[in-house]
């Protein structure tokens, strides 16, 4: 009998809610960054498209590589929650280089350290979610840390234009202020999860050797290269900022897309992740795959307020139906005993083509104009849904 919403949510572990407000905390810390950061660049260290998209790029394909040796190394060991503590740490640690930054160099080590950070504790956080979660209840537990993490995302650039407007645009004091959530995030960690007893040490010698990795399966690679079609599809949402300049509205103000895309995706996470337990996932990419579709088109299409708004909206639910789901499927995937390796190795694609994609991305706005890079995502989703149809994911719910 399919248990009730209520249910479901008590039956979610404390370390689970406790891993949510980690990710709320820290994503506060970084968002109230990530949202200024573009116009920070562009205005104060006169940036250009191409320079964002190659930082943002080396950035979120560093934490994404980075996860593969993390996953690995918590395999390994057989405990998770030391190098997320590090992971943790490191990002909270890195918060005041940007507030010193003086051009664009220091930017892109800041960003470097600080996604190296987010890479160390990516993986070992996803696979600790997996194995304090029961299977029957594991794409709530995960859609429930990504509305969580959410929740942080939209606050952080909420807070961020609520002191742009009181200190009068002053970007590298709020960069400081960014500091205080990172700390908070550490303690959390550190009182708040309790690891589970490890069980599989009898794998744990070399979760990289030839036997273990021909113990991932068919479908767990499937899921990696589908994985990397959607990154590919999906640029650096430091493009999504960018828009909204464009829209006229006054520098404060911009960050406030990025609570608009993270409210709604904050507010989708749960549901669809709840969902998933239940329906096709292939079904549920395709209809992800089709909303980035809308989103891309209607951000093409003009750079009035309105319509960049409507497109965030789109994007916010594109990303609540399909993150939790992909990693759902890669724990559904993947031995216990090898999970956070599975993790590291879907994250390692996965990074290669976030690289790829936000370049691109800064090439073809420099070069042809905003719409070009959105016209493009379209035609990347397409060539995604293609293949999605014609290759199938069949993964055990």
């Amino acid at each position: 009998m399919e248990p009730s919403r209520r249910q479901v949510w008590r039956q979610i572990p404390k370390s689970v809610w406790a891993l949510g407000f980690v990710s709320l905390l820290m994503d506060i810390s970084s968002e109230m960054i990530h949202s200024l950061l573009p116009l920070f660049m562009v205005i104060n260290l006169g940036a250009s498209s191409t320079t964002i998209g190659l930082i943002e790029g080396a950035a979120e394909a560093t934490a994404l590589i980075v996860k593969v040796f993390s996953g690995v190394l918590s395999d390994y060991l057989g405990k998770r929650k030391g190098l997320a503590l590090l992971g943790y740490g490191l990002g909270a640690l890195t918060k005041p280089l940007f507030a010193i930054a003086g051009g664009s160099g220091m930017v892109l080590s800041a960003r470097l350290l600080d996604r190296i950070g987010k890479g160390i504790r990516g993986a070992p956080r996803d696979a600790l979610v997996a194995d304090v979660t029961p299977p029957a209840i594991r794409g709530a537990a995960f859609g429930l840390r990504q509305s969580l993490d959410t929740v942080g995302a939209f606050l952080g650039p909420l807070l961020a234009v609520g002191l742009m407007l009181l200190w009068a645009d002053d970007f590298r004091a709020v960069f400081w202020v960014a500091t205080i959530p990172g700390v908070l995030a550490v303690l959390v960690l550190f009182f708040g999860v309790r690891e589970p007893e490890n069980s599989h040490t009898q794998h744990r010698r070399n979760p990289i050797s030839r036997e273990n990795l021909r113990r991932l399966s068919s479908a767990y690679w499937r899921v990696v290269a589908i994985g990397a079609a959607f990154t590919l599809a999906r640029f650096s949402e430091a493009f999504l900022v960018l828009r909204a300049q464009q829209s006229g509205i006054p520098i404060a103000w911009v960050p406030l897309v990025m609570v608009a895309m993270n409210i709604v995706y904050a507010a989708s996470a749960y549901p669809f992740g709840k969902l998933s337990d239940a329906y096709c996932p292939a079904k549920l990419l395709g209809w992800g795959l089709l909303v980035l579709i809308g989103a891309d088109l209607v951000l093409a299409s003009n750079a009035h307020w309105a319509v960049v708004l409507a497109g965030v909206i789109l994007w916010g639910i594109h990303m609540g139906i399909t993150q939790g789901l992909l990693a759902k499927m890669v724990a559904d995937t993947s031995p216990q005993y090898l999970r956070g390796t599975a993790y590291g190795f879907f994250n390692l694609v996965s990074g290669i083509a976030m690289l790829i994609a936000s370049l691109l991305a800064g090439l073809l706005w420099d070069s042809f104009g905003a719409s070009s890079t959105f016209y493009t995502g379209a035609i990347f989703c397409l060539m995604t849904l293609s293949a999605l149809k014609l290759g199938g994911i069949k993964v055990a719910h």
